[in-house]
């Protein structure tokens, strides 16, 4: 049952307080993304070839990520409680375990992508000719994964406690350092030799570094203490190891299992004709424009329901997570009639033309209609972690992955042999389900599960008034 609201929700400070959060980091993520989109643009003179196996490398690169953002989802969950329990030790302990395990993410990535390349574009495809270019890329990329999960980690830790324009400007300074390093390493500018696809690699890896230090020097120069304290970042006990990786377990078994059933769909869709494979590509450079302006919102959701859960404050947090679902949805739809206002002269300058243009407004044209429901289901599971419930979003998210859409993808692609936007389309096909779901659980209110003493002192009468509701 619906818990009885109060009269008057204060929207003017939440709105003040979500966009102080919400707005750096967006830019941020956008940046980021930035920078996949002047890659694709820059390399796109290349040729179709170029920019699908560069598309394919960025796959890889998710999986990396889906792989260490299990450690950020814990690692957010527990550094927004005690920052709003203002429990230094907390913090510092959950930023050292943290960081400690997507390093070992990285490194496995790091050493995969400059020993085996060949291997991993083999999986992608079994296109020779892209195979050929994606081993040149991810055998310079690979010096990159190391120092972007660091610069991860590290934002992570800033964004959790509310310090998120450090971050930003390190965006800032790695997209123009890319952007610059781009011009000059991949056409031979400057008295440097055209390096082609190796030089938008070793431009990703100079803009890497750009980032880690930035941030690294921006916390220390701004007195910022928690990335600091090395030793506090190590003092586990064994309880709070288990604690923590008690918490952490269901969002890695989502991330990794999401991540490994993305990778089945890529390889299916790694099939498709050449000119579908570019299209791809720069869809899901275009794609990250809207993930990245809505993770914004969704870390910021995060932060705010999770601080709130972790100082006690569990009528709050109850009342800004049903919000912020509504609010982030329409943002999302707004930023998707944006994107598609503008699809055409963008996928131009990526180098799609013919069928392979068509093919792209296609992709975007259904992804339109689905990433509203989508990011519903997404901003409601990060609410759910920040809040100290990790099991519910991650069990559906696992069990519709790999009972509905694996299935309907590989039989539409492997067995049926169906035209690529039905495979792609196959993709969403349990997000309306998952939504109904993620609704019922989030008015029930049992999403609410404190780390914090102060958290857990005051869950029992909010539990009361919700068995009363």
């Amino acid at each position: 049952m619906r818990y009885n609201q109060k009269k008057s929700f204060p929207w003017g400070p939440f709105l003040k307080n979500l966009a102080a959060v919400a707005i750096p980091i967006a830019l941020q993520n956008l940046l980021t993304t930035t920078a996949s989109m002047i890659d694709t643009m820059m390399v796109a003179p290349l040729g179709e070839l170029s920019v699908g196996a560069l598309g394919l490398c960025a796959q890889f690169s998710s999986l990396m990520f889906s792989g260490y953002w299990g450690f950020v989802g814990g690692g957010m969950l527990f550094i927004s409680q005690y920052w709003g329990s203002r429990e230094d030790d907390g913090i510092e302990r959950s930023y050292g375990m943290t960081w400690m395990c997507m390093m070992t993410v990285g490194v496995i990535f790091g050493c995969l992508a400059l020993f085996a390349p060949e291997m991993i574009m083999k999986l992608y495809t079994d296109k020779t000719a892209i195979q050929e270019i994606g081993v040149q890329y991810l055998r310079i990329v690979g010096f990159a994964y190391f120092m972007q999960v660091f610069s991860m980690a590290m934002s992570c830790l800033l964004r959790a406690t509310e310090r998120v324009r450090i971050p930003m400007i390190a965006s800032f300074a790695s997209v123009a350092a890319n952007l610059f390093l781009n011009w000059v390493f991949i056409y031979g500018h400057l008295g440097f030799p055209a390096m082609g696809i190796r030089g938008a690699a070793l431009a990703t890896t100079c803009a890497a570094a750009v980032n880690m230090i930035t941030i690294y020097l921006l916390a220390w120069g701004t007195g910022y203490p928690y990335l600091f304290r090395i030793r506090g970042h190590f003092r586990w006990t064994r309880l709070q190891l288990k604690n923590y990786f008690v918490k952490c377990f269901p969002i890695i078994c989502n991330e990794v299992l999401i991540g490994v059933g993305n990778m089945i769909i890529n390889i299916t869709l790694g099939r498709q004709p050449e000119h579908v494979i570019a299209a791809l590509a720069v869809f899901r450079t275009m794609e990250g424009l809207i993930i990245g302006f809505f993770t914004g919102f969704a870390n910021a959701a995060s932060i705010l329901v999770g601080k709130c859960v972790g100082a006690g404050e569990l009528d709050t947090a109850y009342d800004r997570a049903k919000r912020l679902v509504y609010l982030c949805s329409g943002v999302i739809f707004a930023a998707d009639l944006l994107i598609l206002s503008i699809h055409r002269p963008l996928l131009t300058a990526m180098s799609l033309s013919g069928e392979s243009l068509e093919a792209g407004t296609r992709l975007l044209l259904i992804y339109a209609v689905v990433s509203v429901i989508r990011m519903g289901n997404w901003m409601q599971n990060d609410t759910y972690r920040a809040s100290g419930d990790a099991v519910y979003g991650t069990v559906l998210e696992i069990v519709f992955m790999y009972v509905m859409v694996l299935p309907c993808v590989i039989g539409a692609g492997f067995v049926l042999k169906l035209p690529y936007w039905v495979i792609f389309l196959c993709c969403y096909i349990d997000e309306p389900i998952r939504y109904i779901l993620m609704q019922i659980h989030l008015y029930s209110g049992k999403w609410v599960k404190p780390v914090t003493d102060l958290g857990m002192a005051a869950l029992p009468a909010f539990r009361k008034k919700h068995r009363r509701a």
